[in-house]
C-alpha cells in the first residue's frame, strides 16, 4: 500500500475542511499519529482509516483505491488484522478492533462480515472476561447468522465451532471438547477446498489435546501425525513444533522416554527455526531429566 499517497490525500482533505490535525484526531487517535499517517510513516489500522474517512466525509474505500494496486478490500484488511491479533494472542487488540467496527455498516449490514466480528468477540469475551457461557452464546449466534443447513458448514462456521471446543477444553470439560471437535472434523471433511490450511492443523491438534487429557494417547498421537503430514504437504510450519512436542508429551505420559526424547528434540529444532524460545528451557529440562535412566 502506498501510505504516502493515502497520507497526502488525508492531509489535503483535512485542510480543505479547515481541520487541524488535533481536530481530525479527536476521538480517533493522537495528533502525533495523524501526523505520522499524513507523512506516510505508519500503517493505520483499518478501523482508524474508517473513522478518519467518516470525519472527512468520504468512503473508506476511496483511500484503498488511491493507495493500493490492486485495490485491497477494507473488510479483508480488518480480517487480516484480527488474524494477526489471534495469532499473537493479543486479545486486547482484538477487542479494540471489534469495538471500532461494530457500528460500521460494512459489518453491521452484512451477515458474513458481522460473523467475523462475533467470532472474535466470543474469543475475547472468554479470554479477557473469563465468561464461558456468554462467549459460547456469542459464537453460536455467529454460526446461526449464516448457517443454512445442519448437513453442511462453511469453513468460517467450522472455525467458530472450533473456538467453542477450545473454550470447553480450557474449562476442563474434555469429553464435551472432544465431541465438539469431532463434529467440526466431520464437517471439515465435507469441504472440497480449504482456503486456510491452518484450520485443519488447528482442528487436528485440538482433537489430540482433548484425547490426551482423556488418556487416549495412541489416538492423540495418530491425529498429531496426520496434522504433521498436512503441514508438510502444505509447506506450512504453523503448529509444527507444537505437534511434535505433543507427540513427545504423549510418549512421556506412556513412560516411553526414548520416543519422547526423539519428538521433543524435533520440537525444539522447529521452535528454534521459528525464533520462538518460550518453550525451549522447558524442553531442555525434560531432555536433561530423561538422560538419567528412569
Amino acid at each position: 500500500m502506498d501510505f504516502s499517497a493515502v497520507g497526502q490525500r488525508i492531509k489535503e482533505l483535512r485542510k480543505q475542511m479547515g481541520l487541524s490535525q488535533g481536530e481530525l484526531a479527536e476521538g480517533i487517535c493522537t495528533q502525533a499519529q495523524i501526523s505520522k499517517i499524513e507523512k506516510g510513516d505508519v500503517y493505520p489500522y483499518a478501523s482508524t482509516l474508517y473513522l478518519i474517512s467518516q470525519r472527512l466525509g468520504v468512503d473508506v474505500n476511496y483511500f484503498f483505491d488511491i493507495g493500493m494496486t490492486p485495490r485491497l478490500d477494507y473488510v479483508k484488511e480488518v480480517a487480516l488484522q484480527l488474524k494477526v491479533a489471534r495469532k499473537n494472542m493479543d486479545y486486547a487488540e482484538m477487542k479494540q478492533i471489534v469495538k471500532a467496527e461494530e457500528n460500521n455498516p460494512l459489518f453491521k449490514q452484512n451477515k458474513r462480515n458481522l460473523q467475523l466480528l462475533l467470532w472474535h468477540k466470543g474469543i475475547y469475551e472468554y479470554m479477557i472476561n473469563k465468561n464461558p457461557e456468554k462467549a459460547i452464546q456469542i459464537l453460536e449466534e455467529g454460526i446461526a447468522l449464516t448457517q443454512s443447513t445442519d448437513k453442511v458448514y462453511s469453513e468460517r462456521e467450522i472455525e467458530l465451532i472450533l473456538s467453542i471446543g477450545v473454550i470447553y477444553f480450557e474449562e476442563r470439560k474434555f469429553e464435551k471438547a472432544l465431541t465438539v471437535h469431532k463434529t467440526a472434523h466431520k464437517y471439515l471433511k465435507t469441504l472440497p477446498y480449504i482456503s486456510d490450511s491452518t484450520v485443519k492443523t488447528r482442528l487436528l491438534y485440538n482433537l489430540a489435546r482433548a484425547l490426551t487429557r482423556l488418556k487416549d494417547y495412541e489416538q492423540s498421537i495418530s491425529y498429531c501425525e496426520e496434522a504433521i503430514k498436512w503441514c508438510i504437504y502444505k509447506s506450512n510450519l504453523y503448529c509444527l513444533a507444537e505437534l511434535h512436542y505433543h507427540i513427545g508429551y504423549n510418549h512421556e505420559l506412556m513412560e516411553n522416554y526414548l520416543a519422547a526424547t526423539k519428538y521433543m528434540e524435533k520440537a525444539k529444532l522447529v521452535f528454534e527455526l521459528q525464533n520462538d524460545n518460550r518453550f525451549i528451557p522447558f524442553i531442555d529440562e525434560k531432555l536433561e531429566k530423561w538422560k538419567t535412566p528412569q
